[in-house]
């Protein structure tokens, strides 16, 4: 009898703990600003800006360890960046202001 109890009170332990919220980070008042294209990408990826940008901004690309292998001024709305000479894998793009402040984030995926 002992053990049906303790089998009871631990099964109404996970349930009350298995009942905590999550936050989530979803924003439906952010417009992306920048598309991209062929995702994944084989020779080129082209990032297209929103017609708001500021010709100030600078588009950065890390490999998916955290080294920078491109950085290039947004001085137009396209942008076609050559991967040819990245490894296979997954990179991080960031759209970033002149004070160095994260505008906008994502990835993409290079194959060979």
């Amino acid at each position: 009898m002992k053990r049906i109890f303790y089998i009871i009170i631990f099964l109404a332990g996970f349930n009350v703990s298995s009942q905590a919220q999550v936050k989530s980070t979803f924003n439906p008042d952010v417009i992306k600003s920048v598309k991209f294209y062929p995702n994944p990408a084989i020779s080129n990826i082209n990032f297209e800006f929103s017609k708001d940008y500021n010709k100030s901004y600078s588009l950065v690309v890390y490999n998916f360890i955290g080294k920078k292998v491109a950085e290039v001024p947004a001085s137009g709305y396209k942008i076609s960046l050559p991967v040819t000479d990245l490894y296979r894998g997954v990179y991080i793009f960031q759209l970033r202001d002149p004070q160095n402040n994260v505008l906008e984030s994502g990835k993409f995926q290079v194959i060979h």
